[in-house]
């Protein structure tokens, strides 16, 4: 099966350090590197995703920051595209879409992994899932932040379950980095 690798938002600034650092970026961005690595031993397509945000006020994601940068570990070889968005969701604005396309023939669907499991993965997979592509999550190739709510704050692995659940119910097969290896 000849599945596209879509790696979304894994970008510096969600890392310590960074602007807006996630809950276990470390752990999803080496099981997205495994992925990556498989997709590039057998000859499977690979698209990554950056964003960035281009405003004045850019809270992160700063044009010319370090910041914005594709973290090392799933940096884009040479020849693999780079779709650069500025919405959540990765086909909004971008030409994600032709370019899946362009490879459909060849390609039984979507693997899509990165970062914010609540934001940018969450609308992609759907979007993806409505355009009619065949969509699998790597689960543990992803990362989510704390996040408040009614004066609460939800632990980034109650929103990553919560988000990841909700994917699974109805958008995509949600599964493991081992379980997708697995099936190579």
């Amino acid at each position: 099966m000849t599945r596209t690798l879509v790696i979304i938002d894994i970008q510096n600034d969600y890392f310590e350090g960074g602007a807006h650092p996630l809950v276990g970026p470390e752990a999803a961005a080496v099981n997205a590197a495994r992925l990556l690595a498989s997709h590039r031993q057998d000859g499977q397509p690979v698209v990554h995703v950056q964003h960035v945000w281009d405003a004045p006020d850019a809270e992160f994601f700063a044009p010319g920051t370090h910041g914005v940068e594709i973290h090392p570990l799933v940096a884009p070889a040479d020849g693999e595209p780079v779709v650069v968005k500025a919405n959540p969701n990765s086909f909004l604005g971008t030409d994600l879409d032709a370019r899946l396309r362009e490879a459909r023939a060849d390609v039984d669907g979507v693997v899509i992994v990165g970062m914010m499991s609540s934001m940018c993965v969450d609308a992609t997979v759907r979007a993806a899932a409505d355009a009619g592509y065949s969509v699998t999550v790597a689960h543990d190739a992803c990362a989510a932040p704390d996040l408040a709510f009614g004066g609460s704050v939800v632990p980034a692995a109650q929103v990553h379950g919560a988000f990841m659940a909700a994917l699974g119910d109805s958008y995509a097969e949600v599964v493991s980095t081992d379980q997708l290896l697995a099936g190579r």
